[in-house]
């Protein structure tokens, strides 16, 4: 593990220290005359209020949203002239000039019209981490439709939104547990996608993976939620291996009013979420609060009989390959286990999540927001499935506190956020009580600018992040535990149109770390646009994965430690002492037989599965091409192709991969215990035919040699594991049978990612996406198996329908094809399925809404990686009132 000296971290603290101090420095604004508009959006031709628009003043970039009623108020609005305008997806921006007076009040009312989205009109801020219209963004980037997030907050699965997206992996292990990955190499704690929520990273600091459940809003108040595919650790660094998850909430005064939802359904599924927000001081202050609660039954399944029948059992109807025998030593929390029969006795324990948040926002003449938010969620009973196994979270807490200052060229933020296992997460396979405290601190800046009359555009940043972990020993062996690690980061892009037409992209960013050797991650990208509407692409990308705390310093036990090596040794020290008292030194000669074997095994020797703290990053070279375009103003299509490059795979937990820590020892070190064996028995067959011993003496002395030798056996083949010898040396010179991790492998993957939608009527609306995806290994590790964890054909099929009258519907079809599995020591074949979602909702009147959900509605039991739940229907309803 390497450590950095404080002269080359001195010029990035300083950097660091001074965002800190711009973070907390408030802008002045320059004093002048306001006054206020006010109004209300109806959709033209119907006159029924739309809520949700997006309201600005042009000029400024304030804004709010309107009310559940399609009223509205902007308040502080500088006098003079100046132009309103409106947004909505699905409708046409619509502005209207206004002459606001100094202290008056003046009406702008707006009536807009329903039509097919244009590709020109949306504008995302993922690919490039500023502002630029999708159709132009140098990154396959989807956004997912608030109305996709409004059905699916019914079930608190955020991933379930991101199901339809052209390359997007959702895989479901639990109610709660979901890995969502693209472009291939998926595992059962995946990491290779960046979450983000308004700039904080969202992964479990141990594993580097998503807590789901724990996210501290409902997913319809997330707001903006952007998935880019592809690397990105250009402008994202470490883990933006394959793609990022953008998600961007809204300030106070976008969410203006109060909203209550109830729910309840299959599964003894209940929820409840709320929220106010709601403006003061003169709307120059804002405030935003969330809360909520769910309940419900899980998927899961105890694995514990005797026979190991238990995961056969529970895939039976779900799969026609046989599931290999495995066994667990403990219940899921709430059960016992029947000591005849291993079966579960009792009734499970429910999941359980609940979460807060509030946010306050101030509100500067200028058009800066300051934000001050924080919240806390609490899940448990939550199943993980890990590369040693499935974990229960018992209960665990997740607070965290943000402060950020966001202008019009310049955002800065800083935050801190914990996890903390209240009750120990207890392992499934071994009956181990896991415990886990982790921290992090993280400042960032980033600034934007354009040059030659905005020909030219420049983004960059620099960020500082600490890193604590805690584990008490339990996942981490002492040495390396309750550590603190940091982490810097500059990045910049440069933008640069060599004509109207032609848009040029380059991008560079530099990490460093305690954990990591310094990281240099590039892009280009060339940005062809012959019209608004259509756009051509080719990128070539580096990322990079930085391996988690447990691939650095993991120590677990992998099974219960065995006195058989110790006990072999003992017998034949205590033979050869036997042998040589009875026999004469002179028939001995030029055997060692000593009585101190330099085995040196304890009365316990430890099965261990270690860590390598002298891991390398995985890394990733991508090239890329894609096209976006409205081929007509009812239908639009994307295209992405890509070939990735991808090497220094961290492999699986194998035996004899980590030599520098970890030795392998032979048997044969210091004596070779067969062949001495072997030699004697000849030497005392020839003291009997010698005379020089009776038969029934050299019986008696040649008795424990096959004894031995069957034990010796067994030894060796008790510590041979995927055919090599996993007995190693530890530090402190003591023997274990040891798993590690190492770097290895090269693999090039290709794929297709095409996403079609077509408006056959202005209420109706048909989306599909197809992905085709396929690999070749170039070389591996012996013994480690290089899947991808994906399937090479997938697509999705969805129909919406937004009416005049409040109804909204969609079905949607998922179609995977199967695929083998390998992730640690699940390892099987995850069966084709082909689930179908639906969803509808009728709003009553302004303030209330029903709806329902549901999730494999013809309950297809399938499994969607191997060693998780079998998945079946859940059906929930609901009721939103807003007011």
């Amino acid at each position: 593990m390497r450590r950095h000296s404080p002269v080359v971290r001195a010029p990035l603290r300083s950097l660091c220290h001074s965002l800190v101090v711009l973070c907390l420095v408030p802008i002045i604004a320059v004093a002048q005359e306001t006054g206020s508009v006010t109004g209300s959006v109806t959709r033209a031709g119907e006159g029924a209020s739309l809520s949700s628009v997006n309201v600005s003043v042009e000029a400024t970039g304030q804004a709010t949203v309107t009310g559940t009623d399609g009223r509205y108020t902007l308040r502080r609005v500088p006098a003079g002239p100046q132009r309103i305008v409106f947004r909505w997806l699905g409708y046409r921006p619509t502005q209207v000039e206004v002459s606001v007076e100094a202290g008056g009040t003046v009406t702008a009312d707006a009536g807009l019209e329903a039509v097919t989205v244009s590709l020109g009109e949306i504008v995302v801020e993922g690919a490039s981490r500023a502002p630029e219209r999708i159709v132009e963004a140098p990154a396959a980037i989807s956004v997912v439709a608030p109305a996709v997030l409004q059905s699916a907050s019914i079930t608190g699965q955020a991933p379930v939104a991101l199901q339809s997206v052209p390359g997007v992996d959702v895989v479901q292990s639990g109610v709660n547990d979901f890995n969502v990955n693209t472009r291939g190499f998926n595992s059962s704690l995946n990491r290779r996608v960046l979450v983000l929520q308004d700039g904080r990273d969202l992964a479990i600091a141990f594993l580097g993976s998503q807590e789901w459940n724990g996210l501290t809003q409902s997913l319809e108040d997330l707001g903006r939620v952007e998935m880019v595919r592809g690397p990105g650790s250009a402008l994202y660094g470490a883990n933006a291996f394959s793609g990022v998850v953008n998600i961007t909430t809204p300030t106070a005064r976008e969410a203006i009013g109060s909203k209550l939802s109830l729910a309840g359904g299959e599964l003894e599924s209940i929820r409840g979420d709320l929220r106010h927000a709601s403006l003061f001081a003169d709307d120059r202050l804002g405030f935003r609060v969330n809360a909520g609660y769910n309940r419900s039954d899980t998927y899961s399944r105890t694995r514990t009989r005797l026979d190991g029948s238990s995961l056969q059992r529970e895939y039976a109807d779900a799969s026609d390959e046989p599931a290999a025998p495995a066994r667990e030593v403990r219940a899921l929390a709430g059960q016992t286990i029947d000591p005849a029969t291993g079966d579960a006795i009792g009734e499970r324990d429910p999941l359980v999540n609940g979460y807060g948040s509030a946010r306050l926002d101030y509100y500067a003449n200028n058009g800066s927001v300051f934000t001050l938010d924080g919240g806390a969620s609490q899940v448990q009973n939550e199943i993980f499935v890990t590369g040693i196994g499935r974990v229960q979270v018992n209960k665990a807490i997740k607070p965290f506190i943000r402060a950020a200052v966001a202008a019009d060229r310049y955002n800065v933020f800083g935050y801190w956020q914990s996890r903390t296992s209240i009750d120990p997460q207890t392992s499934l396979q071994s009956g181990l009580e896991l415990e886990e405290r982790s921290d992090i601190f993280h400042v960032e800046g980033q600034t934007n600018f354009g040059f030659q009359e905005d020909r030219g555009r420049v983004v960059t940043g620099a960020s500082l992040r600490n890193t604590r972990v805690n584990t008490s020993g339990t996942l981490m062996n002492l040495a390396n535990d309750d550590r603190a690690d940091d982490l810097y980061s500059i990045y910049g892009q440069v933008e640069y149109r060599l004509i109207p037409e032609l848009r040029a992209v380059v991008a560079l960013r530099w990490d460093d770390g305690d954990l990591i050797e310094r990281q240099f991650s590039p892009k280009g990208a060339l940005v062809y646009s012959p019209t608004e509407d259509h756009s051509f692409r080719f990128s070539v990308n580096r990322a990079f994965q930085t391996p988690n705390y447990s691939e650095f310093f993991l120590q677990v036990p992998v099974a219960a430690p065995t006195a058989s090596p110790r006990t072999l040794e003992g017998g034949v020290e205590q033979y050869y002492a036997s042998v040589r008292g009875s026999l004469p030194a002179a028939a001995l000669a030029g055997l060692t037989l000593t009585d101190d074997l330099p085995w040196d095994f304890s009365p316990q020797t430890q099965a261990l599965a270690l860590g390598n703290a002298d891991l390398a990053v995985e890394k990733v070279t991508g090239w890329e091409l894609g096209y976006k375009g409205s081929l007509s103003n009812r239908l639009y299509v994307t295209v992405d192709g890509y070939i990735n490059n991808l090497t220094d795979f961290v492999t699986d937990l194998l035996p004899g991969v980590n030599q520098a820590q970890y030795p392998t020892f032979s048997l044969t070190t210091g004596v070779d215990l067969p062949a001495e064996l072997a030699a004697l028995d000849q030497r005392i067959q020839g003291l009997q035919a010698g005379g020089q011993l009776t038969a029934q003496q050299a019986a008696q002395l040649r008795a424990p040699i096959p004894v031995l030798l069957g034990g010796y056996g067994q030894l060796q083949a008790g510590t041979t594991i995927q055919g090599a010898n996993a007995l190693a040396t530890l530090p402190d010179g003591s023997r274990a049978i040891v798993l590690s991790y190492t770097n290895a492998g090269k693999v090039e993957e290709r794929g297709v990612e095409v996403g079609l939608g077509y408006q056959i009527t202005p209420e109706i609306r048909g989306d599909v996406s197809v992905t085709g995806f396929d690999f070749t290994v170039k070389s591996q590790q012996t013994g480690d198996q290089l899947l991808p964890n994906t399937p090479s054909k997938k697509g999705s099929m969805s129909l919406s329908y937004a009416g005049e009258q409040g109804l909204d519907a969609n079905v949607t079809v998922r179609l995977v094809d199967g695929y083998a599995w390998s992730a640690g020591v699940f390892q099987g074949y995850v069966p084709s399925s082909e689930f179908v979602n639906v969803s509808a909702g009728y709003r009553v009147n302004n303030y209330f809404r029903v709806h329902a959900t549901a999730t494999n509605v013809l309950d297809q039991e399938r499994y969607q990686l191997y060693g998780g739940s079998v998945i079946g229907r859940r059906v929930l309803g609901g009721i939103t009132a807003s007011f």
